[in-house]
């Protein structure tokens, strides 16, 4: 199990790579740097492409060859990959290890699945010309499949929860799905090219109140075939999403300080209060990125920040929640020779 746990974690920090790398891509405008999948032009590598464009350009005529769109496309897809094979490889390790009762059966094989509707979302993001909602679901799945593997990676503790504890334990629940929404919402608000709608903080366009169009900015689902690099949606339909993001930002931040506080005050332990730091220190972070990312013009490299600190932060929840939920006491003996009851780890 040890080395099952440190290949876990290998494969959450592939995964974060990975969610970082997509987030570049995505900021670069290089999501379609590649036309085709899973190779580039048909090759396995830009370079090929480069020694023949015009053999590729005849080919994808509405999408002309630029290497460095296609280099970043492809780096993607290489790690994309090697995650692949370390997923691949815990499920088999799972399976071939199931008779011991303390080894993770089902989890490493829904990962896997995960993954596998990643490829294929992968896929659909290229043939279907960046779809919002396709593109959204790439992220939330790649976010999905590293938290996976990190609380795979996370050992449970041997204990069993006081009542102090059980309070944080549902806020912490109720602050995660407010994450998870806030991220989609984030998602949205990306691959709709809405993030530079508010180009001020903490005013939008100058207002509290922006005009905003609601009606036409969470339409899930448009028309196939067109092209939606660079996004399709008017000024007020943007500004909704970013605006919407916004208010999230407040809500989802205000709920996982909450939770933070209180983790930290209640926690019997001090890894769950080095948990519960954890996530204060990461919703701090989110906010000081997200406020500076406005006020010095979406630089690409703190739009990049963005995305890996919201990783960062499901994490942080993530290993709380970890922390909030052990496995129970260990097997043994007390003093006086009574054997303690246990329940096997998850």
């Amino acid at each position: 199990m040890h080395w099952f746990r440190r290949a876990a974690r290998l494969g959450a920090l592939l995964a974060l790579i990975v969610v970082v790398v997509g987030a570049w891509v995505r900021l670069t405008d290089a999501g379609l740097g590649c036309p085709d999948w899973p190779g580039c032009y048909g090759q396995l590598h830009p370079a090929q492409v480069a020694d023949g464009v015009q053999h590729a350009n005849a080919a994808y005529p509405s999408r002309p060859f630029n290497y460095q769109k296609a280099l970043h496309e492809m780096v993607h897809r290489y790690i994309a990959g090697a995650l692949l094979l370390v997923v691949l490889g815990l499920a088999a390790f799972a399976f071939w290890n199931r008779a011991d009762p303390s080894q993770p059966r089902l989890l490493p094989l829904v990962t896997l699945a995960v993954v596998l509707v990643q490829a294929a979302l992968g896929a659909f993001t290229v043939t279907l010309l960046v779809v919002p909602l396709v593109v959204t679901a790439h992220l939330v799945g790649g976010l999905t499949t590293m938290t996976l593997l990190w609380w795979l990676s996370l050992a449970p503790a041997r204990r069993d929860v006081k009542a102090a504890e059980r309070p944080v334990r549902r806020l912490a629940l109720a602050a995660l799905a407010a994450l998870v929404l806030q991220i989609l919402l984030g998602g949205w608000t990306s691959s709709n090219y809405a993030a530079v709608a508010c180009p001020d903080f903490p005013t939008c366009q100058g207002s509290f109140a922006p005009h905003t169009d609601f009606k036409d900015a969470f339409v899930l689902w448009r028309g196939l075939g067109r092209d939606y690099e660079g996004g399709v949606l008017a000024a007020p339909a943007r500004t909704a999403i970013h605006f919407s993001h916004r208010l999230g930002a407040v809500l989802a931040g205000l709920l996982l300080v909450a939770v933070a506080v209180a983790g930290w005050r209640r926690a019997q332990t001090p890894d769950v209060r080095l948990a519960a730091g954890a996530v204060g220190l990461a919703v701090a972070l989110q906010w000081l990125i997200g406020m500076n990312l406005i006020w010095q013009g979406f630089p690409l490299g703190l739009g990049t920040a963005h995305n890996a600190g919201a990783a960062m932060l499901l994490l942080a929840a993530v290993t709380l929640l970890r922390q909030l939920w052990p496995a129970g006491p260990a097997i043994g003996f007390t003093a006086a020779g009574g054997r303690r009851s246990s329940r096997p780890p998850r």
